[in-house]
């Protein structure tokens, strides 16, 4: 056993050496204690979604992304996962809900791991995100816009054969050549 657990705050332990030698040969409450130990220090997988708020799907599909470094595994072949996965899968959830790409997300994350780098690189990627986004809010303007005319067809409640929606989106579908 070579690590102890000291409380630096609340919700934060950090691990150090332990000048302690234990004789395991078959004291299961001693074992019993090291997982124990272990496993607070190290969640499994499905505490880790739990503190992340993402499913156990996501972890995984993030690290067969390589978005995730490999976490080492137990003698149980448990992945254990520490403190740096919290922290990536924070910046990867964080930049996902900016709906950034995976591609886009490995890009900062390559300048996050070698933080002497400069950053032109990634002032670049987001003004180019940037003009994404103001692309898309342009094409859901005019969607906007294509629904009010539409919802303009249909002013009151009438039966659905002579809904002026039904029958915009019927005449729309048959001029195209869709039935």
């Amino acid at each position: 056993l070579f690590l102890k657990a000291r409380n630096e705050g609340i919700g934060s332990v950090r691990l150090q050496p332990l000048d302690l030698q234990v004789n395991f040969r078959s004291d299961s409450s001693v074992v019993q204690w090291v997982n124990t130990v272990f496993c607070a220090a190290f969640p499994r997988i499905d505490d880790l979604a739990h503190d992340t708020g993402l499913t156990v799907d996501t972890i995984r599909y993030y690290e067969r992304e390589g978005l995730l470094p490999k976490a080492p595994r137990s003698e149980g072949n448990y992945r254990i996962y520490g403190p740096e996965h919290v922290e990536r899968l924070a910046f990867v959830r964080h930049f996902r809900s900016l709906d950034m790409t995976l591609d886009e997300i490995r890009v900062l994350l390559r300048f996050k791991d070698a933080p002497q780098a400069e950053c032109g690189e990634v002032n670049a990627l987001l003004d180019e995100h940037i003009g994404h986004v103001a692309a898309r809010i342009r094409e859901l303007r005019q969607l906007e816009k294509q629904l009010k005319a539409l919802r303009e067809q249909c002013v009151g409640v009438r039966d659905a054969e002579h809904c002026g929606i039904l029958n915009e989106l019927a005449q729309a579908s048959s001029v195209r050549g869709v039935s």
